[in-house]
């Protein structure tokens, strides 16, 4: 079944049926029975941890890194995604993440090449208006909240201000992390995107894959642990579906990540978990996207890997919401995350 067939079905299957029979449907939480205000009966919260190499996954394993792991195990997933084919870079692939577009604003891209904090817009940086998916969640009335460890993620609430309901951009993780568990606790919004650090700033400072980024991927472990426990010690939230990539990844004792050509800079990973996900890989799921093993595969292929730039079109799927107007990256919405 696809994806955006999946959602309005469960939908009606929720108003049609007793309480204790959604209860019983549901194989992973218990199902939501009260409809919102905004009509919209999930809750999609993207977690992307800036510079996970999935190699550093391989090395620590399921024993140090539990949090990572029962989403892996426990959900749809692969460690061999894309990034954009363009830049491996925090913005340019960010910004891919939340538009569904690519990066070059001369082939329909967001037009985001640059990484730092200026003060510009995607819309300037595409020449155009860019929409998004909190610009699609916002049209259908729900809420959307952003809570980023980096300054330059205010480029989010610069190009979309009306769009987000909630927004913190602070170079400070364990900030960042505990302002995301009271919203969710306190607003169940539609959309949350929540931006960690840690790990790539370790990267930068003692090199990829290195034994302070190892340490600090246990540390994000433990943050996103946080994260799950929260999301399961409310009932408003059980139905909540948590997508999982990165912006890019990092080749072993590498400072940067900037080249797009070195396999272990573009490939990271993708993971979806939550009630009613299929628990395969993804590439076994969707036998028309391509896993391209260690190749880097131009948007015009005829078969595209799973990218981390899905992430947009993906999640309004999940909230039976159409795709990003002028998104490509699955804008078909035929990415199957269900058996």
């Amino acid at each position: 079944m696809r994806l955006r067939h999946l959602v309005p079905l469960l939908t009606a299957a929720a108003l049609a049926v007793p309480a204790t029979a959604a209860v019983q449907a549901a194989p992973v939480r218990p199902a939501v029975t009260a409809q919102r205000a905004d009509g919209l009966t999930t809750h999609v919260l993207v977690i992307s941890v800036d510079g996970l190499n999935p190699a550093g996954l391989r090395t620590l394993g399921a024993g140090r890194l539990p949090s990572f792991y029962r989403l892996i195990d426990d959900g749809a997933s692969t460690l061999n995604a894309r990034t954009e084919v363009e830049r491996t870079e925090t913005l340019p692939d960010h910004v891919g993440m939340v538009t569904g577009r690519r990066v070059a604003a001369n082939r329909g891209g967001h037009g985001v090449t640059w990484n730092d904090g200026r003060d510009r817009t995607v819309q300037q940086g595409a020449g155009h208006p860019v929409a998004s998916v909190f610009t699609q969640v916002h049209a259908a009335s729900g809420s959307t909240a952003v809570f980023a460890s980096k300054a330059k993620f205010s480029i989010f609430e610069r190009s979309w201000p009306g769009a987000i309901d909630r927004s913190l951009t602070v170079d400070d993780e364990a900030r960042v992390v505990k302002a995301a568990r009271a919203d969710l606790r306190t607003h169940q919004r539609a959309f949350t995107f929540l931006h960690l650090a840690r790990v790539d700033r370790a990267g930068h400072r003692d090199g990829f894959l290195s034994a302070g980024y190892l340490s600090a991927l246990r540390k994000v472990d433990r943050e996103i642990g946080s994260v799950l426990n929260t999301i399961e010690a409310t009932p408003a939230l059980a139905d909540t579906i948590v997508i999982l990539t990165s912006d890019h990844g990092g080749a072993k004792g590498a400072h940067n990540h900037t080249n797009p050509r070195v396999p272990d800079n573009y490939i990271v990973p993708f993971v979806v978990w939550g009630r009613d996900i299929s628990t395969r890989d993804l590439y076994q799921i969707n036998p028309d996207y391509l896993d391209p093993v260690r190749r880097r595969p131009g948007y015009d292929a005829n078969r595209q890997p799973v990218r981390n730039g899905d992430v947009a079109n993906l999640a309004l799927g999940l909230l039976g919401l159409g795709p990003v107007p002028g998104s490509e990256l699955d804008a078909e919405q035929d990415l199957d995350i269900v058996y």
